[in-house]
C-alpha cells in the first residue's frame, strides 16, 4: 500500500479503507469524543487544515471539516499533530504540551480521559496499519 502525507485527501481516503476494514472488529471507543482539530504550517498546503474525530455513534470518524458543538478542539503545528494522532509518542506528546506547541479550548478532562484508556490488540493493529501508510 503506498504511502501518504498525514490528512493529505489521499491519505483520508486511505485511512477511512482501512477503518471500515476493522469497523465490525474493532471495541467501541470508551468514551464519546468529538474533537475539532486545526493544524498549521502542512508542508503540502499554505492553508490551515481543519479536521475532526468524532467517537460519539461508537465508531472512530475522521475527516476533514469541523463537528458542530465540539467536546474540544486542539489547535497545533503540523509535526506536532503527527506526534499526537500518529505516532503517539507519550513521551513527546508531554513535551508538546507542557513547550506549549498544542492549545486546547473546551473539555479538558474528557481529552484526557480518552487518552488513558489502553487500545486492545487489534486497536494496534489499526494505528499500525495507518502508520504504515502514513508519511510525515
Amino acid at each position: 500500500m503506498s504511502s501518504h502525507p498525514f490528512l493529505s485527501d489521499e491519505w483520508m481516503i486511505a485511512a477511512k479503507a482501512i477503518r471500515d476494514e476493522y469497523a465490525e472488529r474493532v471495541a467501541e471507543p470508551e468514551m464519546a469524543m468529538r474533537m475539532n482539530i486545526v493544524i498549521r504550517r502542512a508542508p503540502f498546503t499554505t492553508e490551515v487544515i481543519e479536521a475532526h474525530i468524532d467517537t460519539s455513534e461508537g465508531r472512530y470518524a475522521v475527516d476533514h471539516g469541523h463537528l458542530d458543538s465540539p467536546h474540544v478542539t486542539v489547535t497545533t503545528d503540523y509535526e506536532t499533530a503527527h506526534t499526537l494522532f500518529v505516532t503517539q509518542d507519550r513521551d513527546a506528546i508531554m513535551q508538546a504540551f507542557l513547550g506549549g506547541k498544542v492549545q486546547i479550548i473546551g473539555d479538558m478532562a474528557r481529552l484526557l480521559a480518552a487518552q488513558v484508556a489502553e487500545p486492545d490488540e487489534l486497536a494496534r493493529e489499526v494505528a499500525r496499519r495507518v502508520r504504515g501508510i502514513t508519511v510525515l
